[in-house]
């Protein structure tokens, strides 16, 4: 499945747009060398399965040619609920060990059939748990997940090199721009059009993460039903435009009422993270990601609920680039996350 060495080519496939980059290593840095991205039409990508896909594959196609994208090896990511991620506690092996008995030990952490799943791991080291055990960090994606991204990138003309979980490409473009503090808890939360992640970092290691079925669809959606308007001027509404006779003073109970959806959703799954890993440890900060991040008054909103600081994630603080401010907009963290793989990387 991998190619020589070499950059990727990062390709975000969300539900409401499709985004990649292309960086070049440059000593100890990055340039950003291209960047594109097309707005797919609303039903096409839903709850994170894809409804047409020779429409999805035919714009990744238009995309790379519109941008002059010529390297066809891609990194690309999956998320959703056909995707489990858990850190694990097990006796001491190694590395070797654990290849062989990886199925048996994740039979007891998978709600699937084991055999309906691709299984990765990565030892973390010894557990927190006592002597002769260590951490592990499982991730097992069901096959027709996985074949159900590949085929879009293969019928693009493109070379799936990488297939990544959102959750880690979200961390990957945390750390290369941001100081990682040693022990530091820290809630990243990326709020895209279809679903949002929940990533908890303990350092530079992922401690937990979980996706919430909620996005900034809900919030154009809960504008249509109220007003009886289509979902191009519901998104204006949402932006914080007038449009169709409707000001955008006039959603703002609307909204509200969605974020706090959006703040009960983030605080049942920090609640279910304090729970599980018994930690006693405070989340020190949240770093908020995605383009429904941007919306008028959630920043404020969820600072406010979850009583602590809250900053946002710029994915390209750390690049060197020549973007305008509207396109640097555009850029997701995830993307950028997918970017900065290389073919070989584990």
């Amino acid at each position: 499945m991998f190619g020589s060495g070499g950059q990727l080519v990062g390709l975000d496939i969300g539900t409401h747009a499709i985004k990649a980059v292309v960086f070049e290593e440059r000593g100890d840095g990055y340039s950003l060398k291209r960047f594109g991205y097309r707005n797919l039409e609303p039903e096409l990508i839903v709850d994170r399965a894809v409804m047409d896909p020779k429409k999805v594959s035919e714009t990744i196609h238009d995309l790379f040619a519109e941008v002059g994208i010529r390297n066809k090896q891609v990194a690309v990511s999956v998320s959703g609920l056909s995707i489990i991620v858990k850190n694990i506690h097990i006796p001491e092996m190694t590395e070797e060990e654990l290849e062989v008995s990886i199925q048996w030990e994740a039979e007891q952490y998978i709600p699937f059939d084991i055999s309906d799943v691709n299984l990765d791991f990565q030892i973390l080291g010894p557990s927190s748990r006592g002597s002769g055990q260590m951490a592990v960090l499982l991730v097992a994606v069901k096959r027709d997940k996985l074949q159900e991204y590949t085929s879009l990138v293969a019928d693009a003309g493109l070379k799936p090199v990488i297939v990544d979980v959102d959750a880690f490409a979200l961390a990957n473009c945390f750390e290369h721009n941001h100081v990682i503090n040693e022990g530091q808890l820290v809630a990243l939360i990326d709020i895209g059009a279809g679903a949002t992640n929940l990533n908890v970092m303990n350092g530079k290691q992922l401690a937990f993460t979980r996706d919430m079925m909620i996005g900034g669809n809900q919030y154009s959606l809960a504008i249509q039903k109220e007003f009886g308007i289509g979902f191009e001027e519901a998104e204006l509404l949402k932006r914080g435009q007038d449009t169709a006779g409707v000001s955008h003073d006039d959603c703002v109970p609307v909204l509200e009422k969605v974020s706090e959806d959006l703040f009960s959703e983030i605080l049942r799954s920090l609640e279910f993270y304090k729970a599980t890993t018994q930690s006693e440890s405070a989340i020190e900060k949240a770093v908020l990601a995605g383009g429904c991040a941007r919306l008028p008054g959630l920043h404020d909103f969820l600072s406010d609920k979850l009583g602590m600081e809250i900053e946002a994630l710029d994915p390209l603080r750390a690049v060197d680039c020549q973007l305008s401010r509207e396109d640097r907009e555009h850029v997701s963290a995830v993307a950028v996350g997918l970017g900065l793989r290389k073919a070989g990387d584990r």
